[in-house]
């Protein structure tokens, strides 16, 4: 295959991302816009001699455009033509609550996560760019974030098993656009990216204004490669202080309240927002403004709220982070799924009876366990608990003590708090 010079360095650049990696089966996030465009058209080209890689695509179609579905056949009959195989995965879940962006990354997140589940796909391919990882980092310092927030998007990190990997985080969306012009590769435009009502179109454009006092967007991409590596110095500390302050009871964390008061607060903040993760089953941090308060509060012997979850003093120095019920209370899944993002239930055996549903215990069903108060849990932890339910009636409780022959298990990925301290 003859290549230009400039073809030549990006197709080494990105596939260089891969090659080295034991992954084989490599799915790409395709939208229709130039850069996801891109970066199928260069994995395509860059990986075709490789029989022992394999490539799947996908578009996820949110339904809130009349053009989307066209542009998502558009990106079908391109990498058809590249000899990838492609699927289009619709998401009809806007209701107008909400924030839409934050809804549609999670459902889109959602969608391909169970898409390379279902493919056997190792790794999704995303094609963020220098200039997406320099406008996140504006936008976080516009919400005074620490260093966690200024590290932005890492070049690769793990999700719910799945391996995602931004292998165009060194490259500018000019680059990519000259790209596909260089070997007529059609691509679309979202009309959304004209859109001053989103914080990330308004920081697009200040960008440019702001280039003139040297804050462009190779210095905003050296400031999150900078955080990224203070940022695991930070994790690092924050692990050997963990193992020494916190331990899970149940599906809670207790930890030493005067230790986490003498910790500074940047460490403090990094355990604070490891911990509701880890527990509410967040893919993403809380803001940094909660964080601090809720830390105040704590460190104040008071009691707060923070991403679902609920902090309180025991009244011994130490403090309980657990689940918030109210974040729970109408959720309810069939026994043998996985409840919450991360507990399954299930019974010696492995005899399970039809028709029965994993809820939140609640007041309702604590009331129903007469000895709770023998499991040593607080109430307030008991009540976003996983129980067993057919209907309104409870068959069993493991971790208030009504277990009947049922166990509570955290799934896979979510066992181990302290593996969580340190990013994937």
């Amino acid at each position: 295959m003859l290549l230009n010079a400039e073809d030549d360095a990006i197709l080494r650049r990105v596939c260089g991302a891969f090659t080295d990696a034991p992954q084989r089966r490599i799915g790409i996030a395709v939208s229709g816009g130039g850069d996801s465009v891109a970066l199928m058209h260069i994995l395509a080209r860059g990986l075709a001699d490789r029989a022992d890689f394999h490539l799947f695509a996908a578009t996820v179609d949110h339904g809130l455009r009349a053009e989307a579905a066209d542009e998502a056949r558009a990106v079908a009959a391109l990498a058809g033509r590249l000899g990838i195989a492609h699927d289009v995965l619709e998401w009809r879940g806007w209701d107008g609550a909400g924030n839409l962006q934050a809804r549609a990354r999670a459902a889109r997140y959602a969608l391909l996560t169970e898409w390379a589940r279902r493919r056997g796909i190792e790794v999704l391919a995303l094609g963020h760019t220098a200039d997406d990882q320099a406008e996140t980092v504006l936008m976080r310092l516009a919400r005074a974030s620490g260093v966690t927030g200024l590290a932005a998007m890492a070049p690769e990190r793990r999700q719910d098993g799945l391996i995602l990997r931004r292998p165009l985080l060194g490259l500018r969306r000019a680059e990519l656009r000259d790209y596909l012009r260089r070997n007529d590769v059609p691509w679309a435009e979202d009309p959304g990216n004209e859109d001053t009502a989103f914080d990330r179109i308004r920081a697009r454009r200040a960008l440019e204004d702001l280039a003139a006092l040297g804050i462009t967007v190779e210095a905003l991409t050296k400031v999150a490669q900078n955080m990224r590596a203070a940022r695991e110095a930070l994790e690092w500390h924050a692990l050997d202080v963990a193992r020494e302050l916190v331990r899970v009871d149940g599906g809670d964390l207790l930890f030493d309240l005067p230790g986490l008061s003498d910790l500074p607060d940047e460490t403090a903040r990094l355990l604070l927002v490891r911990a509701v993760q880890w527990i509410g089953g967040r893919e993403y941090p809380p803001r940094s403004r909660p964080v601090a308060a809720a830390l105040a509060a704590a460190r104040a012997g008071e009691a707060a709220t923070l991403a679902g979850c609920i902090l309180r003093g025991e009244g011994d120095g130490t403090l309980r982070i657990c689940r918030e019920h109210a974040a729970v209370a109408g959720l309810r899944v069939p026994v043998g799924e996985i409840w919450d993002r991360r507990w399954k239930l299930t019974r010696a055996g492995g005899a399970e009876e039809a028709g029965l549903e994993i809820g939140a215990l609640g007041p309702d069903g604590l009331a129903a366990v007469a000895g709770w108060r023998a499991c040593g849990r607080p109430r307030v932890s008991l009540l976003a608990s996983p129980a067993v339910w057919r209907g309104d009636e409870l068959i069993a409780a493991p971790l208030a003590g009504m277990a009947d022959g049922w166990r509570a298990e955290p799934c896979a990925g979510a066992g181990d708090f302290f593996a969580t301290i340190l990013s994937h």
